[in-house]
């Protein structure tokens, strides 16, 4: 059985409404991650070196907790290549529908009190259940 944690989800938690706080005051933008990236696809002129360091961060971050924990970072998905390439496009689509992500929407949206994120981010995560029970329940997994 795997032991329940509090104290690690929630300092990571306050990290990312401190950091979403902060790029609000001091850029004035909301924390979305589709919203960023996209934002270096489409880059504008004096937009783009804030999100090239907030994405080099988050990568920062990432390979520092590699290197501290990797032990955290072993684990299999039991899913196909296709499948997951599935995931991706399908969460592409998602966000580009629901104009936005679960950064967005999730932490800066509901905590806005954007009536659009709290219509949003029930309806991902139900829906997000919904196809991960109907994949594991029909055994689609192995489909792709």
């Amino acid at each position: 059985m795997v032991e329940f944690e509090v104290v690690k989800p929630l300092v990571g938690g306050m990290l990312m409404g401190c950091s979403a706080a902060i790029l609000m005051l001091t850029r004035g933008r909301i924390a979305g991650m589709s919203g960023i990236f996209e934002g270096l696809l489409r880059p504008k002129s004096g937009d783009t070196l804030w999100r090239v360091l907030f994405i080099l961060g988050l990568s920062a971050g990432g390979l520092v907790m590699v290197e501290i924990l990797p032990e955290r970072f072993n684990f299999e998905t039991g899913r196909s290549v296709g499948m997951m390439a599935l995931a991706g496009v399908l969460v592409g689509v998602g966000v580009h529908f629901g104009s936005g992500c679960t950064s967005g929407h999730g932490i800066c949206g509901i905590s806005r009190l954007s009536v659009r994120s709290m219509v949003a981010v029930p309806t991902f995560m139900g829906v997000g259940a919904v196809v991960v029970w109907g994949i594991n329940h029909f055994q689609l997994g192995g489909v792709l």
